[in-house]
């Protein structure tokens, strides 16, 4: 079973950048379907980025044109680079791992980031 280690949060001013990683073992990462959510109390758990096997990308409206998620298949990583943050992406983002042939998903332990002056 895959496991997912994620890293890079922090608190950061608006209009900053951080890069978040996430770290996978246990299986084949390359078959693997990747993607970062983020949790709020009042906005529940959403998908941000996420990102096919074969490269394809895809990104809430929310954080077009200021998140790249990328991957990594050689290091088993997945990161998300965030740039010109904003106080509303405060929030725990998760890594989720799901095989491509498959509707079953691992998550990781999330890492908080909290945007503010």
């Amino acid at each position: 079973q895959i496991q997912l280690v994620e890293s890079g949060g922090g608190l950061v001013q608006p209009g900053g950048s951080l890069r978040l990683s996430c770290v996978a073992s246990g299986t084949i990462f390359s078959r693997y379907v990747m993607a970062w959510y983020r949790q709020t109390p009042t906005k529940g758990r959403e998908l941000v980025a996420s990102i096919m096997d074969d490269g394809h990308r895809t990104y809430a409206d929310s954080v077009k044109g200021r998140f790249t998620i990328s991957r990594d298949n050689a290091k088993n990583t997945v990161y998300l680079q965030m740039t010109n943050l904003k106080p509303e992406d405060t929030a725990v983002y998760y890594c989720n791992a799901r095989p491509s042939t498959s509707t079953m998903s691992s998550w990781g332990r999330g890492t908080g980031v909290a945007v503010s002056p």
